[in-house]
């Protein structure tokens, strides 16, 4: 049996274009993904960048809307931004009028930026090993904080988003919170039963992020959740996130056995000369993340010009671990990340300049990995 896909998409604007464009083309990428066999379709929450995004429960609810049967999620809400109320009933609204179609991804990106602002970035020390490759997988060193150049626009998005005087709560405490009030188990500190309307017994999945074997693996493997490990983000850790979730799972009446799904960044075209052109701005963009400005504008590839040595170095992990070539090219390397990590499925993240070369990106993937079609977008 075909290990399923799934789709990540970030909303993304590209130079030239407009916020309003990009959701235009999240839907439209959504209804195609839904017509050639994915199985899920997730969106990532980013605030004060350039991608289109932030808002994700109200564009999931949207993207719900614009499908039948494809499961639609987040990837994942940033717990830190949210109280365990808002998300349960954001989503208990959404499974109300979509019923069973709906993964609630939770991350705790917004309690690392936290822990940035309050203890400031570790120092950068050498990487602890080169770059290797296991069974066809590139595994380079691990990025660490400390290279992030500028954490001020990070440490000032964090101020935005919450109110004044306000604490996040500890991640482990969220996430059973949120797990309690879909259930319907859920009590204050002194005793006080509340119920979310809606979202109390809501058929909504659970699902943990993570980029490291830390809190959020073993969190997951301990709640018997599934649980997505992001080597589009963090490809040198990816090995170390796997085993932390293994170790740690206790089945659960959902998941008697782990549920494991890997990230990949892919882009794929009819040649491999015209995939390494439209993927020839990527390092740009990830550039402009690890900066710390944030997602910037994603780069028309016939203009951007070359990356300096200092932009190189700071993504080289990210370059050498994107999936980019012909439709059996890319499948090869994506099936070599599977059996290494034993996925049990893989999402998919596929970014262009132009809409029409993503759609063609994922199609062509989805036709070679040998995904069910449904019916005709």
């Amino acid at each position: 049996m075909t290990v399923p896909l799934s789709v990540l998409d970030l909303s993304p604007i590209s130079a030239g274009s407009t916020p309003q464009q990009a959701l235009r083309n999240t839907l439209d990428l959504a209804r195609h993904a839904e017509a050639w066999g994915y199985r899920r379709y997730w969106v990532a929450e980013h605030h004060f960048v350039r991608v289109a995004s932030s808002a994700t429960s109200t564009l999931i609810a949207l993207i719900a809307a614009a499908t039948r049967t494809i499961r639609v999620g987040s990837a994942a809400v940033q717990l830190g931004h949210h109280t365990s109320a808002s998300v349960v009933e954001a989503f208990g609204t959404i499974d109300a009028l979509y019923p069973g179609r709906l993964d609630l991804g939770l991350g705790r990106s917004a309690h690392r930026a936290a822990q940035l602002r309050s203890a400031g970035v570790p120092p950068v020390s050498p990487p602890p090993r080169p770059t290797e490759v296991r069974d066809g997988v590139v595994i380079p060193p691990p990025f660490t904080p400390g290279q992030v150049l500028d954490t001020a626009k990070l440490a000032a998005t964090y101020e935005a988003l919450v109110l004044p005087g306000a604490q996040s709560l500890d991640y482990t405490r969220q996430v059973e919170e949120i797990a309690a009030l879909l259930s319907g188990d859920f009590r204050t500190a002194d005793g006080v039963a509340l119920h979310a309307v809606p979202g109390e017994g809501a058929d909504i999945e659970l699902w943990l992020f993570g980029s490291s074997g830390g809190e959020s693996a073993r969190l997951a493997g301990r709640l018997g959740l599934p649980f997505v490990a992001n080597y589009h983000v963090s490809p040198g850790t990816i090995l170390e996130t796997v085993a932390a979730y293994r170790e740690s799972f206790r089945p659960s009446d959902r998941y008697p056995e782990p549920y494991l799904v890997v990230s990949a960044d892919v882009v794929v075209a009819e040649d491999d000369s015209t995939a390494r052109h439209l993927a020839s701005s990527y390092g740009h963009w990830v550039y402009s993340i690890r900066s710390g400005a944030g997602a910037a504008e994603y780069l028309d590839p016939d203009t951007a010009p070359p990356l300096t040595d200092q932009q190189e170095r700071l993504v080289r992990d990210r370059l050498a671990t994107q999936f980019v070539g012909t439709p059996s090219a890319v499948t090869e390397r994506l099936s070599a990340l599977r059996q290494l990590t034993g996925a049990n499925e893989l999402v998919i993240t596929s970014v262009t300049h132009r809409h029409e070369d993503r759609l063609t990106s994922h199609r062509l993937l989805a036709h070679e990995w040998g995904l069910q079609h449904v019916r005709a977008a």
